[in-house]
């Protein structure tokens, strides 16, 4: 056990721990060196592994990391401020290069109450083992009494121990068994996937236990409160920023069926504790009826959610509530849980995804309703995932799991195995329980159908389906192995850029946020007009137009956006703030409340530009660290080719819909050198080489990165050129700000 020295600054704790399992040593030490370059969260966790783990390190190696770290603005009062960030070795994609692994949940906050920004995992225990953070005492301590148990009774029996104000985020039998597609559960059903809970269970490390009772010292506390009130008010809308309601109502201009603001009258959290309530018509400027606007579970699993809904719930710091609370007695008659819950994919993963490929019968009536049994199965799946904590990449596992089922390839793979499950019953919908066979027969990985939770670029190559890659079914984006993420189908080639650019599926909201929000297309283009410097920024949905340098604007500024809110850490579902739900403010948002919320917090002055810039830094800092670790096409390690080797679209956007032509209404098919055109332009706006998309020396000096151009020198992987900063760069500071008279920031 050891107890942490105390560093003080405004917004960070200003400090580190550091946990080495192997030998048993536990040290703090001071982040203070990163803060103005790196921010926290994701650019802390990647600089530690830019640092510290060596290029070709294996996954499941004493020598990879995994490191939590969270950022300024978490647990500062600052809306939405409830995330945090892992960054490891990724276990499921070529190469398995560096991934950032994001979740919700309590786990930020309390980590920073705890006086810590970061924890480093490294090493690896010889016997089951458990972190603890307790303020500022941290431990390692024995975790036989709960290996082996699922993420719900580890957690309720680390809260019991240590007390229910302390937070748990904790691996289940996936992680144990070293399956690449594992989790970390915090919260019951916030996960951190990317395979994280694999490379924990490789260290023997069954849980981090945080329990925080410090605070966050503010730097300027009434303006933190101040922005605040002002941005619950006016500027944020539902979740994903949706600013319209998704009915007709008496005070709303717009509506829009799509959009994640579904309150409405008649709507009910029918199973809330006392009796039913009415979500009904909250609306702009009533702040205290925001956490009604978001009614996810019917959005998520049609209107027979309704009965079952006890509440929306969510992160730490949220008002805006998208994450669904039901309780489903034949759930807890098959699983053995009162409540279930979830805010993504774990909530609707038969009915959206298997059915698209595999129906079972029941999931909707005639007209595409979705029934009642269809809540039982998604529910049971949600519970028995995130109890395993077994990751489904973005619900690739249930796409490949249809898949191999419908095209005979689980029955030929199988063999004996087969029999064991009743696929008749599941596919017949009338046996839900039988996905708990399933699912716990992946995630154990120990059965032949476990393969599927190493991702497809081990079964597709082993079961011999590559072409499930170039089937627009797959929704496989990139030959290294990652799903659709807000792709194609979002703004063209802006969303099927920004897929390509991480080593897992991107993350990216903050395109997707706009898109949907519920504007017409003609408001939204004026707006575009103003943030990305032309309405051609943008298209309508399945009516796109060739590439253009506004919509790589608009791309860049979704990258360095979604990573910004990565490391600051705070809600990228929701922020950043381009649209508003008021009227009275022309529905523009305010780009600049990051910078002013980073300032009242830290005391330290910025502009949005500068903030843009630090993200940019890591993101570059990222592509570097591939670079070192990537290998070209004859295998040897360090390979700076990104369009040719990285940066590689399937083919199924370029033959989907094979009757239109691209640039034809009604289709988000792509052509192929309208792509290269687009990743040649995008290329340019961050600074790397134009041919190869890999930083450049004029890139890395700009960003004031001259070690890790050194490094890449060595290396023989540094290109020369490089557009300079000043001559690619948009200003944004202020570029919304004639709409923002009531921010309080500007008038301080």
């Amino acid at each position: 056990m050891a107890d942490t020295a105390t560093y003080g600054s405004y917004g960070w704790a200003g400090q580190i721990a550091r946990v080495n399992l192997t030998d048993g040593t536990i040290s703090v030490e001071s982040d203070e060196a990163m803060q103005d370059d790196y921010i926290g969260g994701m650019g802390f966790a990647n600089k530690i592994m830019y640092d510290e783990v060596p290029a070709g390190t294996a996954w499941d190696a004493p020598e990879n990391k995994a490191v939590l770290a969270v950022g300024p603005l978490t647990g500062s009062g600052v809306p939405l401020g409830g995330r945090s960030t892992w960054a490891t070795l990724s276990t499921f994609t070529t190469d398995y290069q560096v991934v950032d692994c994001h979740c919700g949940g309590q786990l930020g906050a309390t980590l920073k109450y705890s006086g810590h920004d970061g924890l480093i995992i490294e090493g690896a225990s010889d016997k089951p083992v458990y972190i603890l953070i307790d303020d500022d005492k941290i431990s390692i301590e024995d975790a036989s009494s709960v290996w082996g148990k699922g993420t719900r009774e580890t957690n309720e029996a680390l809260c019991k121990k240590h007390g229910f104000d302390a937070c748990v985020a904790a691996i289940g039998p996936a992680g144990e068994n070293l399956l690449p597609y594992a989790c970390v559960i915090n919260t019951r059903s916030h996960s951190a996937g990317a395979g994280l809970g694999a490379v924990l269970g490789s260290k023997k490390c069954k849980a981090v236990v945080v329990r925080g009772t410090k605070a966050v010292n503010v730097a300027d506390p009434q303006m933190v409160s101040d922005l605040s009130d002002y941005m619950i008010a006016q500027v944020l809308g539902s979740n994903n920023n949706h600013v319209v309601p998704s009915t007709q109502q008496s005070w709303a201009e717009y509506y829009d069926k799509g959009s994640r603001w579904t309150a409405k009258k008649g709507l009910y959290w029918a199973a809330a504790e006392g009796g039913p309530i009415e979500t009904g018509e909250p609306k702009p400027f009533e702040p205290n009826t925001m956490g009604y606007r978001c009614m996810k579970s019917t959005k998520d699993m049609g209107p027979e959610a309704e009965k079952y809904t006890v509440k929306m719930a969510g992160c730490h710091g949220c008002p805006v509530r998208c994450y669904s609370q039901v309780r489903v007695p034949q759930v807890r008659e098959i699983t053995g849980y009162d409540a279930t819950g979830n805010t993504c994919v774990p909530n609707f993963p038969v009915t959206s995804y298997f059915c698209s490929i595999q129906d079972i019968e029941g999931m909707t009536t005639e007209d595409g309703t979705l029934t009642d049994m269809s809540v039982v199965y998604n529910q049971v799946v949600s519970a028995t995932v995130d109890d395993l904590g077994l990751w489904c990449n973005y619900a690739q596992l249930y796409r490949d799991l249809a898949r191999t089922y419908k095209e005979g390839i689980l029955q030929r793979e199988l063999g004996d195995e087969y029999g064991e499950y009743d696929w008749a019953g599941i596919m017949a919908g009338t046996n839900p329980a039988g996905w708990v066979k399933v699912l716990t027969d992946i995630a154990f990985n120990k059965k032949k159908i476990s393969l599927l939770g190493h991702g497809p670029i081990v079964w597709c190559k082993e079961w011999d389906d590559m072409k499930w890659f170039d089937t627009t079914k797959s929704c496989l984006i990139n030959y290294r192995g990652w799903p659709v993420h807000h792709a194609i189908e979002c703004f063209g080639q802006v969303g099927g850029v920004y897929n390509m650019m991480f080593n897992r599926d991107d993350m990216i909201h903050s395109a997707v946020n706009f898109q949907g929000c519920g504007l017409p297309i003609d408001l939204k283009k004026e707006m575009a007009a103003e943030m990305w410097g032309g309405e051609d920024a943008i298209d309508p949905d399945k009516n796109y137009t060739p590439m253009n340098e506004h919509k790589a604007e608009f791309c860049w500024w979704s990258i360095v956006t979604d990573v910004l809110h990565d490391c600051l850490t705070v809600c990228n579902w929701v922020w950043p703030m381009a649209m508003a739900p008021a009227k009275e403010r022309s529905y523009r948002g305010d780009l600049d409340l990051e910078a002013q919320f980073y300032t009242a917090v830290t005391g330290k002055e910025v502009t949005i530009d500068d903030l843009y810039k630090a993200a940019e830094r890591v993101m570059t800092l990222q592509r570097a660290n591939t670079v070192r670790g990537m290998k070209d096409a004859d295998g040897n390690m360090g390979c700076n080719d990104f369009r040719n080797v990285h940066d590689v679209i399937t083919e199924w956007p370029f033959t989907k819909d094979p009757d239109i032509e691209p640039f034809t209404a009604g289709t988000d098919k792509m052509e192929k050198d309208d792509f290269q055109t687009a990743l040649t332009m995008v290329y340019k706006r961050f600074g790397w080489d134009e041919e190869l998309g890999c930083p450049t020396k004029q890139c890395l000096e700009d960003l004031g990165m001259d070690d890790v151009a050194s490094d890449l020198e060595d290396l023989g992987l540094l290109p020369d050129g490089g557009t300079p900063y000043d001559e690619r760069t948009r200003k944004y500071d202020g570029i919304l700000s004639k709409y923002c008279g009531d921010n309080p920031a500007l008038s301080a």
